[in-house]
This record gives structure tokens, C-alpha cells and sequence, in this order.
């Protein structure tokens, strides 16, 4: 029909709604143009898009070295920050758990469901599926925590309210609630005379343990509220505290909240998250391991994390008691260690004026002691378990093989403290050109933080003490932050290249991860989360809402997420993080810094 005879009918109705589907399908064609990643992964009901700016938060292998993707040539100001995409978010709720919720450990339907906790299982990870999608809100009163160094002494009651360990632990000094505050005065179970006499008496017993020197990397096993690391960061060494999440309350969840690196991890029926030989030393004080079940198990397990040379120091009852089960832990314990070909450095279990009874083992630097009278002993892993990721992997009853380079030369021990940080690692590949890669990376990261991480960005670094490098490579980011009075957790993903005995033979510390599940850690643990082309190889495994919902779980309120990543990855994020409610601001169209605020849905 012409239009003049429309006109002539007044049929304005018709023209009206014609005007407005071509306008509305100009509007989607102009969208879809400059917005394409919206149609990239599919949305459930929930969600929609949105042009509008959020509201305003409230206040309250062969060698593959981690290259960089080519960025794309769009300028900064393509991204319109302000979308967002309007998802119908709601607060978590699974009763007295919900402010603390870790999702792959408060699994109380699959824990229900195990057929044996005898070897620690309802302990141990059970991620749910798929992933939940609610915000953990925050403890009622929840402020800005107190920063580092006064950190490690006193925090805020309303932070983490978890009163328990006071009452439990009030004779041994572990922590006291003083007026708004939690104060740590630095004792223990066999602190008895606080924890800097007792890492004294260490070193005074077994001199070549040299502190922030020979030994760098500490792993403490049962650490209840970390004070043992805490106060070891003094002398340089960093030490990877970890506990269950247990009936002792909330002690990872201190030690974390105080500034001091700690994770949720048990040695239960599955191994730990750590590299072979990662750790110089490791410390047990009354950690409730029992070390010699299982046919030794658990002892063959830090057996694996102990580095050859390395030491375990043990201070436990069996140790100094004479009452029939510590004498029987004693001997079998002696059994155990001797089958390893495990050496008693040092025995104190006379006490004096310091009330500790101790015993340091050695681990062997060599086979020589394998060879005598292999029937008596656990036998040698396979050759091909060096190569496997500790992830989801059940505990072995073999003895870890001795590290080797490419020519099959045993590995000696690192450089000292520093130097060993920017030394070549004797772990690298044997590829010719592994040592300039290292080397290059090295230096790429250290202009990097100093050109762009500090100079560019608007970040205050002064607020940041706990940070998580998410793909960390070979630890150069976490190296780049060295002088800093900050920590880091290396992340190295599951499906990347293992670079994780690299890092903890620099000196630096990590886990393994799958980023497509909950982290075993707290809510609001961390300062800052820094993403180096994470998302790259992850698009079809990993939702990146559910990503970004774990992150938001996991930073703490004013915290920030560095980001640095193609377009096309920023352009997926940013709507996410807007959604909830954070800030985020685009440096050289591929640094995307979010900020967290203290928003938290209603319901």
C-alpha cells in the first residue's frame, strides 16, 4: 500500500510502530558492533545488558615460556567502561556458615555422601557443580583492616568474630580479645616461652639452619594462628602456613587477616597442592598429624615437598613423653624415618629453662642410603610422577626420586637468600635458550611493575599487603615486588606449564589451581589479585562469571584486581565487575584495574 494512501487513511498507529522497530533494530546492530562479547557466552535469565552506569558502591614438556598474546591496536577510550550487565545478584545463605563460606569446603551435601572419613576426607575439597553464583556478604561491622606491620600483632574483633580460640587456647598465649581487638601475643602449644625464643632454640640446636639464608621456604603444617611464620618473616623466610578447616576456629582465617601467608589445605587421602621438593624446611609443633597411619603415608607425602638437604622439625609429644602411646608413636615414627633414610640431626627432650622438646631429621641429598637393604624400605616412585600435577591426586606409598637435570645429575641446593631469586634455577628446562627466557622474563616484569604497576596505575600500593598473582609464570611479577612489605601467592593454573618448582626454588612461594573451581581460602583474604593473560586458553572450561564471582569472594572490600589482557577478555570482564558494583578504570587499552567496594546485595 502506498504510504500517501496510509497518510490519507491516518493510519499513524502502523507508522509509529514501524518507526520504532527500525529504530530498534538499528540500536541492536550498532550493539552488537561495538559490544560483540555480550553474544559470546551464553546468559542465563537472570541477566541482561545494560548501557547505564552502576550505582555508586557504598562506603561500608617442552620449553613454552608464558608468552604474551598480540594486543590489539584499539585505543583505550573503545570501551565504555559504564556497561554493565544487570544481573539479579543475591547474598549466600547457608546459616552460621555463610560470612566465611568457602564453596568447595562447606559442601555439606557431598560431604554427607562420603563413604569414609578416616583419612580426613570430609576435610578435603568437594567443589560443588556448577558453581555458586551468590555474593558472601560481610560480618556485621566489618572495617578496613588494620595494616601491616601493626597486623601481625592485633586485629579487628568485628573482622573475623570468631571468639572460640580464646576460651580454647587461653593458657598457651595463642591470641586475647582486647576491647575492639584481637591481640596475638606470639605463643603457642610449645611456644612456652614465645615464638622468638623457640625459633632461637631451632637454630641454636642445628646452627647450619641458617634463617633468610640457607633456609628461605618454610611450610608449617597445623600452623594453628601462624605466628611461627609471622614472626620468621623477620629473618626473611617466608613460610607457607596451613591448617583444615577445622573445629580450632577460624586459625587460617586469622593468620590471613593478620598479613601472613596461609592456605586451607590437610594431609587427608589426596596429595598437596605443592611441587616436589619445594620446601627447605618444614615445621611440625603439636600439628595432630598422625605421621606413621596409613602404612607412613602422610610422612612419605612431605617426604615428596622436602627438598634434598632439607630439614623437618618436629616438636611433639612422643618426642619427650614416656606414656604408652607416645612411646608408641616414638617407635614407629623411628621406623618410619629410617626407612626413608631420614637422619636425626639433633634430639632435645631433656627439658631445660626454654620447656621444648624437639627432633630435627634430615633429609638425604643422595641414593647412597637407598641402596643398603631395599626390602626395609618404601619403594622409589615412578620416574614418571615427577611429571605429574599434585591436583586431586591420592597419596602414594613409595619414596619421591631425588630431583635430576637434564643429564640425569642430582640437583644440589639453591643459592643463598637473596641470589637465589634472580639466579638461574637449576629446575629450568634443558631447551638452549631457557636461560635468556628466564632472564628476559625477569627483567619484563621488573619494568613492568616500575613503569606501569607503580607509576601508572592508580593503585595505592601502601594499602596492600596479602596479593595473589592468579598465572604466575616463573614468579617474575611476585620477584618484581620483592622490596615491598607485601606477599605473594603464586598460582600456577593446572593447565599451564608447571613453573612451580621454579618458583619455589627462587625462594618464593605457590599452589596449584583450577581456576574453574573455589580457591581454598577465606573470603576477603586478599589486597590485591593480579591476572596476567589468565583467560587466554580458558574460554570454553571456565565461565568467566563464575571467575569473577570468586574473585569477588575472595578480595577483601577496597581491594583491586590488576588485569592485563587482550580486548577482547577486558571487554567480557568489565561488564561482570561492574555489575558488581566495582569501579574500574583502562590504562593503554589492555591494564584493567577493578577496586572493590562495600556493596553487598540486600537479599
Amino acid at each position: 500500500m502506498p504510504i500517501s494512501v496510509l497518510l490519507s487513511e491516518r493510519k499513524y498507529s502502523f507508522l509509529c510502530l514501524a518507526s520504532i522497530l527500525l529504530i530498534s533494530f538499528a540500536f541492536l546492530l550498532l550493539t552488537y558492533t561495538s559490544y560483540p562479547f555480550f553474544f559470546a557466552f551464553p546468559l542465563p535469565s537472570n541477566i541482561h545488558v545494560s548501557v547505564s552506569s552502576p550505582t555508586p558502591p557504598s562506603r561500608s614438556s617442552s620449553l613454552q615460556f608464558p608468552t604474551k598474546p598480540e594486543l590489539e591496536t584499539q585505543p583505550a577510550d573503545h570501551l565504555d567502561l559504564n556497561v554493565s550487565l544487570i544481573i539479579r545478584w543475591r547474598t549466600c545463605r547457608l546459616g552460621s556458615v555463610t560470612v566465611d563460606y568457602i564453596p568447595c569446603l562447606d559442601n555439606s551435601k557431598a560431604i554427607k555422601q562420603l563413604k569414609s572419613k578416616k583419612h580426613l576426607e570430609h576435610r578435603e575439597r568437594h567443589c560443588p557443580k556448577p558453581p555458586p553464583r551468590c555474593l558472601v556478604p560481610l560480618p556485621k561491622g566489618y572495617k578496613v583492616p588494620v595494616q601491616w606491620p601493626q597486623s601481625r600483632d592485633m586485629i579487628w574483633y568485628s573482622n573475623v568474630p570468631h571468639p572460640k580460640l580464646v576460651e580454647y587456647k587461653k593458657e598457651q598465649n595463642w591470641v586475647r580479645k582486647s576491647d575492639d581487638y584481637f591481640v596475638f601475643p606470639g605463643g603457642g602449644t610449645q611456644f612456652k616461652n614465645g615464638v622468638t625464643a623457640y625459633i632461637d632454640f631451632i637454630t641454636e640446636t642445628v646452627p647450619a639452619i641458617k634463617w633468610g639464608e640457607h633456609i628461605r621456604v618454610v611450610l608449617d603444617v597445623g600452623c594453628g594462628v601462624a605466628s611461627f611464620g609471622g614472626y620468621l618473616l623477620d629473618r626473611d623466610v617466608v613460610t607457607m602456613s596451613f591448617a583444615p578447616k577445622d573445629e580450632h576456629e577460624a586459625q587460617i582465617q586469622f593468620a590471613l587477616e593478620r598479613g601472613i601467608p596461609a592456605t586451607l589445605s590437610v594431609i587427608g587421602s589426596k596429595m598437596l597442592t605443592f611441587p616436589d621438593d619445594a620446601y627447605d624446611l618444614i615445621h611440625c609443633a603439636r600439628c595432630r598429624v598422625h605421621w606413621e597411619e596409613d602404612g607412613g603415608k602422610p610422612l612419605l607425602e612431605l617426604n615428596r615437598i622436602l627438598r634434598p638437604g632439607g630439614f623437618f622439625v618436629w616438636s611433639a609429644t612422643p618426642v619427650y613423653r614416656n606414656d604408652e602411646r607416645d612411646r608408641y608413636v616414638w617407635k614407629s615414627m623411628v621406623a618410619l624415618t629410617q626407612s626413608i633414610c631420614w637422619k636425626v640431626v639433633a634430639k632435645r627432650d631433656n627439658f631445660d629453662s626454654t620447656e621444648i622438646g624437639l627432633v630435627i631429621y634430615q633429609k638425604p641429598s643422595s641414593y647412597s642410603c637407598y641402596a643398603h637393604d631395599r626390602t626395609k624400605r618404601p619403594p622409589l616412585c615412578d620416574q614418571k610422577t615427577k611429571k605429574e600435577v599434585s591436583w586431586y591426586k591420592p597419596l602414594r606409598h613409595c619414596t619421591s626420586r631425588l630431583p635430576v637435570d637434564s643429564n640425569g645429575n642430582l640437583l644440589g641446593w639453591p643459592s643463598p637468600w637473596p641470589h637465589r631469586l634472580r639466579n638461574k634455577p637449576q629446575s629450568l628446562p634443558a631447551e638452549p635458550d631457557a636461560e635468556a627466557i628466564f632472564n628476559q622474563d625477569t627483567k619484563h616484569w621488573a619494568a613492568l611493575v616500575s613503569d606501569v604497576y607503580f607509576d601508572a596505575l592508580a593503585i595505592n600500593w601502601a594499602s596492600i599487603r596479602n596479593v595473589m598473582d592468579m598465572n604466575a609464570g616463573y614468579g617474575g611479577f611476585a620477584a618484581a615486588l620483592n622490596e615491598l612489605p607485601l606477599w605473594v601467592m603464586n598460582v600456577v593454573p593446572i593447565d599451564a606449564q608447571d613453573t612451580l618448582s621454579i618458583i619455589f626454588e627462587r625462594g618464593l612461594i605457590g599452589i596449584y589451581h583450577d581456576w574453574c573451581e573455589s580457591l581454598s581460602t577465606y573470603p576477603r583474604t586478599y589486597d590485591l589479585l593480579h591476572s596476567s593473560f589468565l583467560f587466554k586458553n580458558r574460554k570454553e572450561r571456565c565461565n568467566i562469571i563464575d571467575v569473577a564471582v570468586e574473585m569477588d569472594r575472595i578480595l577483601r572490600p577496597g581491594g583491586y584486581l590488576l588485569l592485563q589482557d587482550t580486548m577482547e577478555t577486558i571487554q567480557k570482564l568489565n561488564p561482570v565487575l561492574r555489575s558488581l558494583q566495582w569501579s574500574t578504570s583502562l590504562y593503554e587499552g589492555q591494564f584493567l584495574v577493578g577496586k572493590k567496594g562495600f556493596w553487598r546485595p540486600k537479599y
